[in-house]
């Protein structure tokens, strides 16, 4: 029963130090008001990494060799944990969505922020069609959350772009 204790205050600390994490990955992000959209990008790149990362410390066979002494001792923090498992995996595999839908977006980025506002216009139309195209099949990010911060950090760069052709011109 030492041994028990001894591990479920161990698991006690790592259901703490996740929902610590978990909490974080919720917040409102503070973002300069000009981000342009390759900014989302690289926030779930981020936040993709750092969930699998998690995922892969909490399969390590230490781990599992802890959680299976508990679960032999019925301890009561396995259903906690289990939960909390539950909820990184869906953090791990929204962020790993939102990557991949986010990437077909990558090809209009570049020309966007280079591009004089003649062509950019010409790839609006295909930019729209891609954001739309991810509004109606993604999973997580067809959020109005989501879709709004997409196009405000689009309609961002498309302003900075334009106005540093106003300023070289």
């Amino acid at each position: 029963t030492q041994v028990t204790e001894k591990l479920e205050e161990v698991v006690m600390i790592w259901i703490k130090q996740i929902k610590q994490v978990l909490v974080e990955s919720e917040q409102i992000r503070r973002e300069a008001d000009d981000i342009g959209p390759s900014a989302e990008l690289e926030h779930w790149k981020s936040r993709m990494s750092s969930f699998n990362s998690l995922l892969d410390e909490i399969k390590s066979s230490r781990v599992k060799k802890i959680l299976s002494i508990l679960q032999a001792a019925r301890s009561k923090t396995l259903k906690q944990w289990k939960e909390l498992d539950g909820n990184i995996t869906i953090a791990a595999n929204e962020a790993k969505d939102n990557v991949r839908y986010l990437y077909t977006l990558d090809k209009f980025f570049r020309p966007l922020a280079k591009a004089s506002p003649v062509t950019m216009m010409e790839q609006v139309p295909s930019l729209m069609n891609t954001v739309r195209m991810i509004y109606c099949t993604s999973r997580y990010y067809n959020t109005s959350e989501c879709m709004t911060s997409l196009l405000l950090k689009i309609t961002n760069q498309m302003i900075n772009t334009c106005k540093t052709y106003l300023c070289e011109g």
